[in-house]
């Protein structure tokens, strides 16, 4: 059973080739899906680290593995991996689309006058030696 926020087997097959290998030393690492599923939930939920669900192992390895990954670009080259696969079978739409009407700007950066400013009159410094 697959819960909410966490990959599918089909999403993990994609992606667990291009996860760096368990280390030849020392003790072995958290299952890097049981870890993925744990950032993904985290990242969904927006709650904080140390609530992560138990079922995701201890709260600071995912979270240490997660600073790890993105410090190294690993999660840079899973999305490049991934974007460049369904690109090249005609998976991938690169639409995008700008709504320009939230786009709020202050009335003077959008050239109004400032009040009091009549604008056939041009203002000159009297300068030095004026009088």
């Amino acid at each position: 059973m697959v819960r909410r926020h966490e990959l599918t087997d089909a999403a993990w097959a994609r992606i667990e080739p291009l996860l760096p290998a368990q280390p030849v030393q020392g003790r072995r690492w958290l299952d890097h899906r049981t870890v993925l599923n744990g950032i993904l939930w985290k990242l969904a939920t927006g709650a904080p680290w140390r609530d992560l669900p138990e079922r995701y192992g201890n709260w600071k390895s995912v979270y240490e593995r997660y600073r790890r990954w993105a410090a190294e670009g690993t999660f840079d080259a899973l999305l490049k991996q991934v974007q460049v696969h369904d690109d090249a079978i005609g998976r991938l739409d690169w639409t995008v689309s700008v709504d320009s009407t939230i786009v709020r700007a202050h009335q003077h950066a959008a050239g109004a006058r400032k009040k009091g400013t009549d604008p056939g009159r041009i203002r000159r410094s009297a300068g030095p030696g004026a009088g």
